[in-house]
């Protein structure tokens, strides 16, 4: 058991008692590289050399893992820290030398004739545990290029990773976006992290206070930020084409197991849906008794007492006993991830905004929040921990190799806590008003995973496209994009305002090509898999949680049939659009 001071923030002294021991690892960790790299162009030469190799990979691997989380969690806690920056820059060196380090070893065994590679794989059962990885290097031959050219891509990992860390740099530790007059007449300064506490007030003025002044350091950046961009997209772009993709998005749906059809199903899940969101969105207006419904308008509650806060510890509680159903070992460890530190729980000066689960593989997951007590935050708690639950099954289950699920079956874990958390509070709630506060949440998700990151998800689609076509584009045509996708999405209920069209330029997640989208899918699988379990059908909590075993030994798409979930069907999408109509007219029915 842990101290109980500082029990709201991490205990990093799980990874290493002090910044010595971090770099004594790191020595350790290039002194294994060294001896990895002996084993480049004599590989496949015979089974023992492939079994060495990959048994030393393995366990330097494993350090690594442990490394970079060290170096990126101290930096995430004071972004404007020179010592964390520091920290962060030598692992990110690191990944560097470990990604030339060991990148001979997929064309070595790519340009190995397969009938000797599957000989030793039969032969030498000491290969098992890397049989899988094995073979999934060998089905992406046809990407995979030659060794100096791997070497070469190895080279500039890190420069391919500046957009994102200059735009991480820039908007969390750089951008301050001044103050608002809040509801009780104080002046109060606006930060990230509480732009969404600002942006749900009830009162008007204060959510469009926030809204302007967070989108006007945007629009004040907007060049700069087109810039950075525009070279992730093309940086993308370039080396889908160098490993014979037919585009970026074929490269991205390649890389999660899933595949174009998943991404164009999606599409035209949410196309045949908008009428339900146009709908729910005139309700909302409806609801806020607007007789013009803004932008700034659309994310409050208009059932929310104003100042409404759920204390952490009460949170912890609610999130507990709505995700019991899932079993006694998952209740179980959700006990131990509250009571020893896996959760740095509340905002501080220069902190990383938002929220993530960093699921390493030991000595075990580590969680970010920035807690204020809203009920998002109790969401995020859900959430945060289906991420961390899914990789201490899958870390349990399987070596890091194959516990390495991609996010597309992540994002499922993740959602199916928040419904499970949200159907529980509905069904322990009498009162009306707060009975359609939580339901108004649940639409608020449907409306803010399903519909919005689609509509991000098209963003990316339709800009990657472009530019892959040899289009130039300027800041306004990215500004044309996201508002026209805007006008498509909201209907006619909405005014979307100037502010609006620069809202592409406040998503991190467009650095990590072809993301979004999985958040969309992910919702559409969770909802279907929480039904089940919600109705308690015979086996099936044993089901999905021997899914969430798996790791990655399976394709993403062919888990997720596991639990009965076919992401290329278009009856997955009918589902949640269905589910997310029943919701309105069960909420009309409380008014």
């Amino acid at each position: 058991m842990k101290k109980r001071q500082d029990k709201y923030s991490w205990d990093l002294t799980d990874l290493f008692k002090n910044k010595e021991e971090f770099y004594e690892e790191i020595k350790n960790i290039k002194d294994k590289l060294k001896q990895i790299e002996k084993y480049k162009g004599i590989l496949c030469h015979n089974s023992e050399n492939l079994y060495q190799c990959y048994q030393l990979y393995e366990k330097t691997l494993m350090k690594f893992e442990q490394v970079y989380a060290y170096g990126m969690l101290k930096y995430h806690l004071n972004m404007d820290d020179q010592e964390g920056i520091k920290l962060f820059k030598e692992v990110e060196n690191l990944n560097s030398e470990f990604s030339t380090a060991t990148a001979y070893i997929t064309p070595e065994i790519t340009f190995t004739d397969e009938n000797i590679i599957n000989k030793y794989l039969k032969e030498d059962t000491r290969l098992e545990p890397y049989k899988r990885d094995i073979l999934d290097t060998l089905e992406k031959k046809k990407h995979i290029l030659s060794k100096e050219e791997e070497n070469l891509l190895a080279n500039y990992s890190e420069i391919f990773y500046a957009p994102k860390n200059i735009y991480d740099m820039l908007t969390n530790a750089e951008f301050k976006f001044g103050t608002l007059i809040d509801e009780e007449g104080k002046e109060v300064e606006l930060t990230d992290a509480t732009y969404s506490v600002y942006v749900r007030s009830k009162n008007q003025n204060v959510r469009k206070q926030a809204y302007d002044l967070m989108f006007k350091k945007y629009s004040e950046f907007i060049n700069t930020i087109t810039e950075m961009y525009l070279v992730n997209v093309k940086q993308t772009a370039i080396t889908a084409k160098l490993r014979n993709y037919k585009s970026s998005l074929d490269e991205a749906t390649d890389n999660d197991e899933a595949s174009i059809k998943v991404y164009d199903t999606l599409m035209e899940g949410v196309h045949k849906g908008l009428g339900v969101n146009h709908e729910y969105m005139a309700l909302k207006k409806k609801l806020l008794q607007l007789e013009d419904m803004h932008m700034y308008d659309i994310f409050v509650n208009p059932f929310t007492k104003s100042g409404d806060k759920t204390p952490y510890e009460e949170a912890q509680k609610i999130v507990k006993e709505a995700l019991a159903i899932l079993g006694k070992e998952y209740g179980a460890m959700l006990d131990y991830a509250f009571e020893n530190r896996w959760i740095d729980v509340y905002e501080k000066p220069n902190k990383r905004t938002g929220g993530y689960s960093m699921g390493i593989h030991a000595p075990h997951p580590f969680i970010l929040m920035n807690y204020v007590g809203d009920e998002y935050d109790v969401r995020t708690i859900a959430h945060e921990l289906g991420h961390s639950m899914h990789s201490y099954y899958s870390n349990k289950n399987q070596n890091i190799f194959d516990a390495d699920y991609t996010i597309m079956i992540g994002e499922v874990a993740s959602t199916i806590n928040e419904i499970l958390l949200t159907e529980y509070q509905l069904g322990h709630e009498t009162d009306k008003k707060k009975k359609a506060e939580i339901l108004y949440e649940l639409l608020e998700l449907i409306r803010g995973t399903f519909y919005a990151q689609s509509m991000l998800a098209e963003f990316e689609k339709e800009v990657h496209e472009k530019i892959e076509n040899g289009n130039m584009l300027s800041s306004e045509d990215l500004n044309t994009i996201y508002y026209t996708l805007n006008q498509k999405y909201m209907g006619e209920s909405v005014i979307l305002g100037e502010n609006s069209k620069y809202g592409w330029a406040r998503i991190p997640h467009f650095y990590r090509d072809f993301y979004v989208y999985k958040y969309a899918t992910g919702i559409s699988a969770a909802i279907c898999i929480a039904t089940k379990i919600l109705n308690k059908e015979e086996g099936y909590v044993e089901k999905y949680i021997h899914m969430l075993s798996q790791g990655c030994t399976q394709k993403s798409i062919d888990l997720l049939k596991m639990v009965d979930v076919d992401l290329e069907d278009i009856h997955t999408y009918e589902v949640i659009v269905q589910f997310y109509k029943n919701k309105i007219e069960e909420l009309k029915s409380l008014l």
